[in-house]
């Protein structure tokens, strides 16, 4: 359940290491974002970043994000609508002939479908669950492949531990980050051959817009802090930076996995 962090810095000072690198960013909603976290981080690290949002609400705050780590492309895609799928990568291809990183933080679900009995999720709820939160990562990996591949680039996701538990009204966006993960093994298996990476990240419950959608959210929070592990939640720094590890050189070798960050809360049986 992508939910986001207070922490304003980084953990890790990131130096320079994306310089020159060029990414494409999906899914910011407002500064608690983990994609903006995400975004700044590889900001900071010398890369230059392309921003999409999905309506005029979601535009008056991913702007002026966007506009304050320098990028001058800020494109509408609603990733439902395959028109402005292929508009934005239009755009995109004529600004760059190429990229190297592509981040997916795209997930929705009804209200009314968190609530309750997973068994009574009607077909459209479940069928608009799967589309925005899952299938758009196949959609905009597909659009993003030319550009990745000259460079040998890396696509990123962001998942939750309700894909693997059952999480108390979670429900149909389990289902569909579960869904999300097969499709990063599979994404993994066909891109590799063009030197193109895909993996997800699995954070713990963080405070983001979409976490409000969640009933018991702070009970979440509490829980989480106190059988985790490292006895603390996580940060939108803790995920930025695993972010910048899993898009660099230093994770070369790795594609097709879910990297937990939860202070280790997903290791605890009981």
């Amino acid at each position: 359940m992508t939910m986001e962090a207070e922490g304003p810095s980084l953990a890790v000072a990131p130096g320079r290491q994306y310089e020159g690198k060029r990414a494409l960013v999906f899914g910011v909603a407002n500064e608690r974002s983990i994609a903006w976290g995400i975004a700044r981080a590889l900001s900071e690290a010398g890369a230059s970043c392309v921003f999409t949002f999905a309506g005029e609400a979601f535009e008056k705050r991913v702007r002026p994000l966007a506009e304050s780590v320098g990028a001058d492309l800020v494109l509408p895609c609603d990733v439902s609508n395959d028109a402005q799928v292929g508009a934005a990568f239009d755009a995109i291809r004529s600004h760059w002939d190429a990229v190297d990183v592509l981040i997916h933080s795209v997930a929705f679900a009804n209200r009314e479908d968190l609530e309750g009995r997973f068994l009574d999720t009607p077909r459209d709820g479940f069928a608009r669950a799967l589309d925005v939160s899952a299938y758009s990562l196949v959609l905009l990996a597909r659009h993003a492949a030319p550009l990745l591949a000259p460079r040998a680039g890396s696509v990123l996701t962001l998942t939750y531990y309700g894909a693997e538990k059952v999480v108390p009204n979670y429900n149909v966006m389990g289902v569909a980050k579960a869904a999300l993960e097969a499709s990063v093994r599979y994404l993994a298996a066909d891109l590799g051959p063009d030197g193109i990476r895909v993996n997800a990240i699995s954070a713990g419950p963080i405070k983001t817009l979409a976490a409000s959608g969640v009933r018991g959210f702070r009970g979440m929070l509490a829980v989480a802090e106190e059988r985790a592990p490292l006895r603390r939640n996580v940060t939108q720094a803790d995920v930025a930076n695993t972010a910048l590890f899993l898009c660099s050189p230093l994770a070369a070798g790795i594609t097709g996995e879910v990297v937990h960050v939860d202070g280790g809360y997903n290791i605890i049986g009981m």
